[in-house]
């Protein structure tokens, strides 16, 4: 099991990074967030899972542990591929999917990853007792959906208000600070 990879960037694109360890170069999938820390022509090190099929050996990569621990608790719910596990984290942080998890809210699954209700639900059931315990983040969650549903009222699409929260520094976390660091955010980009 290859079980993390440090080498030169040689090749990045929307969804995978070829990095150059010692001589031989590996392509590895990630997601958009972690794509954007790394840089071509630079030293850079991801905790990897190596998916086996019968007709390839797939890698995926994460800048953090924790993104991995989480790409592997998503794997162990049945129906969930790796592809579906990283298409999950690349349009949510681990902390608003641990929260949705938490408050069992499957609705807010199906909302930013685009899984139907019943695997959505399934993956509620199986990782619940997983991420851990209510704690502070509880309140988080509602104020997020809030932040995106409002963004779409305004015009925004799904894509766009969910890349201008993710944007939002995690210290902010007042829904109506979040939403204005939000527009913020999308006021550059237009």
């Amino acid at each position: 099991m290859i079980g993390q990879v440090t080498g030169t960037i040689k090749e990045l694109d929307m969804a995978s990074v070829l990095i150059d360890v010692g001589g031989i170069g590996y392509i590895v999938y990630t997601t958009p967030d972690s794509i954007s820390t790394l840089r071509t022509g630079k030293k850079a090190s991801l905790w990897t899972h190596l998916a086996v099929r019968e007709q390839s050996l797939d890698l995926y990569g994460f800048v953090t542990k924790d993104e991995l621990h989480f790409f592997e608790l998503l794997l162990s719910v049945s129906g969930i591929g790796p592809k579906s596990a990283l298409g999950i984290l690349s349009v949510a942080t681990i902390e608003t999917l641990r929260s949705a998890i938490i408050e069992e809210d499957s609705s807010y699954l199906t909302k930013v990853s685009g899984i139907g209700r019943k695997t959505a639900e399934k993956i509620v059931l199986e990782l619940r007792e997983k991420v851990g315990a209510k704690d502070s983040t509880t309140g988080s969650l509602k104020g997020e959906s809030e932040a995106l549903e409002a963004l779409m009222a305004m015009g925004y699409s799904v894509h766009e208000a969910r890349d201008a929260l993710r944007s939002v520094p995690k210290e902010i976390t007042l829904q109506g600070d979040r939403l204005r660091e939000a527009l913020k955010n999308l006021g550059s980009v237009r």
